[in-house]
């Protein structure tokens, strides 16, 4: 378990230090240019969740993600030894991603986004840090996750029919052979009963 909550300290330490470095050296609506274009550092605050959706809840945002945290965490300390390591990498961005995000909440009462890609701005528009990014991969990993686990439960399910088949066929073969050696012993003993009673008949 030590390794996954070093994941998820690494996260948050990552995720504050870009964070406070965006505050140190760009104010609030400010922007750097990183390759122009395509993207760029903007500052901006953010009282909702990941992206600036439901930033007119933000108690009950917080609220369910601090459940949703708790909740996950629980589950990797419960769960950790029996668990795919994909499925707790992908816990631990969760985690780390939401810790990273619900300090500055509490702390600040908004998220610092910074990350603007501004490449394609009719389709993507949305401002977003590193804690949304750990967050967004994590969810992507999960949803891998759970697609293999699906395959491999199809696969397995197909494997087990399969075999089943087989022994049904081989039950049947038995059965047919078994049938087979009955007629022919049944064949032989009526040929031999009538030799003798032809014998019988001769003497």
């Amino acid at each position: 378990m030590l390794i996954w909550i070093a994941i998820i300290c690494g996260i948050v330490f990552l995720d504050q230090l870009t964070k406070w470095l965006i505050t140190l050296n760009i104010g609030v609506g400010g922007s750097v240019e990183i390759i122009e274009g395509v993207i760029r550092f903007n500052y901006v605050t953010n009282e909702g969740m990941a992206f600036g959706l439901l930033n007119q809840h933000r108690w009950v945002f917080m609220v369910a993600s601090t459940v949703a945290i708790i909740g996950v965490f629980v589950y990797m300390c419960l769960k950790h030894k029996q668990s795919d390591r994909m499925l707790m990498v992908a816990l631990s961005m969760f985690v780390g991603g939401g810790i990273g995000n619900m300090i500055d909440r509490v702390l600040l009462g908004y998220v610092v986004d910074f990350v603007d890609f501004y490449a394609f701005g009719s389709i993507w528009r949305w401002v977003f840090n590193v804690a949304d990014a750990f967050v967004c991969i994590g969810g992507g990993l999960l949803i891998v996750y759970f697609v293999m686990e699906l395959i491999k439960e199809t696969k397995k399910k197909k494997k087990l029919d399969t075999n089943a088949e087989t022994i049904e066929e081989k039950i049947g073969e038995l059965d047919s052979g078994d049938n087979a050696s009955y007629e022919k012993s049944e064949i032989k003993e009526k040929t031999e009963n009538a030799e003798e009673n032809a014998s019988d008949g001769n003497g």
